[in-house]
């Protein structure tokens, strides 16, 4: 049968070239010779035209973008399970290997190579592309918030992460007194700049701090369930700030920006008074049913990127659509740990490290070319630790806590991560950081959430050293 219809293609065929033929002689006739056309016999050009259509299909769009994904994922993974190995969270060395293929290494290293890897023609993808990764990263991270958990440690939570946000925005605000006419872009105005700094300043990294507490065994403790309460807290605070942040920014008139106000507290209160006590009803008619659990998840998807979508319209970010869907999801039947099992994975080892290198690809490290730039991004640093660790500390030592626990709140609210990166790229989208203070900007995440495993480490030793103390001290005593 395959010969058969084999041969019968093969005739068709035949007799179709034949047709081809034709068109091209009576084409020849009636055009001009051209030199190029020698090159139909002659083995060299085959050659050369083989490479080329090669050459072609390699820089194609979509061989780009998958190419750039294979070696993103590559070395965030390698980067990651490498500090991992130090003792830092796997989120530093992603943020680290989006730098290192950006300007900063690569870029210097070989920039043949970045160019041939990374093409401006393809930023618009990649950057599309990590967007998605980061509206269902912040699904997830609205997911884990637990309102049983807030209830529990409403004081504290709400006086440390209120003085969390407050203190750092304050002194973030203050500084741009210092560095606006230096480091701020001429089109950008003083106040778009100054809100922009404190928020950047306020914010907390509540998956990594969530993360940090479960690897060092603190969930269970006060100290831990304390910490994850006031980040959960801190985080929705800094999100219900930044969109007004840029719902101040994005409008041309004071008109528009109230108008967007208006929209986003309309937006929230539908989400959060009239859709959340329904979706508790809808979808527990769903969760023990396994053949419509795709259905499901389909559902849940569209709904995250409706409301993406609605946020991004009404002229906040999209990013703060995803985390109310993600807040607003009930958590009937372990129905939070089914949807987090589905898209985390996904999010977190393909597209999340597509975002942390389309950062670095933004973060020129070699801005910073003078010892008046570095030693700005040193005050940045000293200012962020400050109002974060600081502020915290003392808030949480007000409250009751004891200097070692106000210490380890502080370190942990002091972590920035993931989460400030977001709020950078906003900040660099919208025009409003330029690429040094950007860059600057970066590093100081990068040293704010490299810190906290160290000084976890150094408060436990000496609480450790503490409690032995008086034991030698009785020891001896029973002794003498």
């Amino acid at each position: 049968m395959l010969l058969i219809f084999g041969a019968g293609i093969w005739f068709i065929l035949e007799a179709g070239s034949r047709l081809n033929r034709d068109r091209t002689l009576t084409s020849s006739e009636s055009a001009p010779l051209h030199p190029s056309s020698s090159r139909a016999n002659n083995p060299a050009s085959d050659q050369t035209d083989i490479a080329g259509v090669l050459g072609e299909n390699l820089r194609g769009p979509l061989s780009i973008l998958l190419m750039q994904i294979i070696i993103i994922i590559l070395v965030a993974r390698f980067a990651g399970r490498l500090f991992l190995k130090i003792g830092q969270p796997p989120v530093i060395g992603e943020m680290i290997a989006g730098i290192m293929l950006g300007p900063s290494l690569l870029g210097v290293v070989s920039p043949q190579t970045m160019t041939f890897l990374f093409p401006a023609s393809s930023m618009g993808t990649l950057q599309l592309l990590s967007q998605i990764g980061v509206i269902l990263f912040m699904f997830v991270v609205g997911m884990e918030l637990n309102a049983e958990q807030l209830r529990e440690k409403a004081h504290a939570a709400i006086m440390i992460s209120h003085a969390s946000i407050v203190i750092p925005f304050f002194l973030g605000a203050a500084l741009s007194l210092v560095i606006y006419s230096q480091f701020a872009s001429a089109k950008t105005s003083f106040v778009a700049f100054a809100l922009f700094m404190g928020i950047a300043m306020s914010i907390t990294a509540f998956p990594v701090l969530a993360r940090i507490i479960e690897e060092r065994g603190m969930s269970r403790s006060y100290l831990g369930s304390t910490a994850i309460a006031c980040a959960a807290v801190d985080d929705v605070t800094a999100w219900c700030i930044l969109a007004v942040v840029i719902a101040i920014a994005q409008a041309a008139a004071i008109k528009a920006a109230i108008l967007t106000i208006v929209l986003t507290l309309a937006f929230i209160a539908a989400m959060l008074f009239l859709l959340k006590p329904r979706l508790s009803g809808l979808i527990a008619k769903y969760v023990d049913q396994e053949k419509r659990s795709k259905g499901l998840v389909a559902g849940i998807l569209a709904f995250v990127l409706a409301s993406a979508w609605l946020t991004e319209v009404i002229g906040i970010h999209a990013l703060f659509g995803a985390f109310l869907a993600g807040v607003v999801m009930p958590s009937v039947a372990g129905f939070r740990t089914f949807l987090r099992e589905k898209l985390e994975t996904f999010s977190s080892s393909a597209l999340l490290p597509l975002f942390f290198a389309f950062t670095g690809l933004r973060t020129e490290i070699n801005l910073l070319n003078d010892w008046n730039s570095w030693l700005m991004c040193a005050v940045i640093i000293a200012v962020a630790i400050a109002g974060k660790l600081v502020g915290s500390m003392l808030m949480a030592r007000w409250t009751g806590m004891n200097w070692h626990d106000s210490f380890s709140i502080g370190v942990l609210m002091n972590t920035r991560g993931l989460m400030e990166l977001v709020v950078l790229n906003i900040g660099y989208d919208l025009g409003i950081l330029p690429a040094r203070i950007f860059a600057i900007m970066v590093i100081m995440a990068i040293v704010t959430t490299s810190m906290a495993g160290p000084l976890l480490s150094w408060v436990k030793f000496r609480e450790q050293n503490a409690e032995r103390l008086p034991q030698s001290i009785g020891s001896v005593g029973d002794i003498e």
